[in-house]
């Protein structure tokens, strides 16, 4: 105000709000305070967005607690949701375009087996989906093998075309990995797609002696675990980005998914990160609701997707 009116002495200013001096000056050193700590906030927000570009801010507000707490900020969820969406940086999702699910097809199906399935441990049940990465020549497509418990990126390839040989290169680096252990008979899920139906991917986990379950419609809820992590992986760590080629692209996506079992929290697993958590045994706690933060009435700000 004071900037804004150079001419009314400090004294009129203090006399026309009602306030003493000392008062001024402590809104004035708070304001500061405030407009420091914002600064920060978004500079380390800024960081985490550098592996992850999509991040959203429930993620964000869980990883920013140590840095906040060592500079003594106080900010919760809701200000942390207005300060980003302030500066337009709440994250829209956005919608999958392509199709890499072809269901009609001669091969033989399999019913859904983990209906009302409860998991309590690794290695229980595997969930597989495939979505596509864009380059410059086109399209390549990622097959990840996602451990339900624990949210881990058991397998992953990405391939050129969307021939079985991708979702068997997954396959194959998830069996490598396994522990076989003594616990219940594993089960794999995945969508109909021809690539899930074809002889040489049935027959690795058959010999695996892994039970099969797949998908009865086209309802992408009968695979949502699956194409969650899939969304993450592709959303979250490389956004809109085109790659130069195949290659490239390869070796982005092998550190995006170390970087994914390593360092993100699931809210889906207590806020643990896919690694962490499947070491662990027993009913993992979810934090997630389902909704969309809605506006307040101030500010008609952006809402942003902050499940899971």
């Amino acid at each position: 105000m004071k900037q804004s009116h150079p001419h009314v002495s400090l004294e009129e200013l203090c006399d026309l709000f009602g306030v003493t001096r000392q008062a001024y000056y402590e809104a004035a050193v708070q304001e500061k305070k405030t407009s420091v700590a914002h600064m920060l906030v978004l500079r380390l927000v800024s960081d985490l967005r550098r592996d992850m570009p999509l991040l959203g801010t429930r993620k964000l507000f869980y990883l920013l607690q140590p840095e906040l707490e060592q500079h003594q900020i106080k900010m919760g969820r809701d200000q942390l949701f207005d300060l980003l969406g302030f500066h337009g940086l709440l994250i829209r999702r956005r919608k999958r375009m392509v199709k890499t699910t072809d269901s009609y097809h001669w091969l033989k199906k399999y019913p859904n087996r983990i209906k009302d399935i409860i998991v309590d441990g690794p290695e229980q049940l595997w969930v597989s989906d495939i979505t596509y990465i864009r380059t410059v020549n086109g399209f390549s497509y990622l097959s990840l093998v996602t451990d339900a418990y624990s949210r881990k990126v058991v397998g992953f390839s990405l391939y050129p075309t969307l021939e079985a040989v991708g979702c068997v290169l997954a396959l194959k680096m998830a069996l490598k990995n396994r522990k076989r252990g003594s616990g219940p008979t594993l089960i794999h899920h995945s969508d109909r797609g021809i690539q899930y139906c074809s002889a040489d991917y049935i027959a690795l986990l058959e010999a695996d002696q892994i039970a099969i379950s797949m998908t009865q419609s086209g309802s992408p809820y009968d695979n949502a675990l699956a194409e969650r992590v899939n969304g993450i992986i592709k959303n979250e760590f490389f956004s809109q980005k085109i790659h130069q080629n195949h290659q490239q692209a390869e070796e982005e996506i092998a550190r995006a998914v170390a970087h994914y079992n390593q360092k993100r929290p699931h809210a889906s697993v207590d806020y643990l990160t896919p690694e962490s958590a499947h070491l662990q045994i027993g009913i993992l706690k979810k934090r997630w609701k389902s909704y969309r933060r809605r506006p307040s009435a101030k500010q008609n700000e952006p809402t942003e997707s902050v499940i899971d």
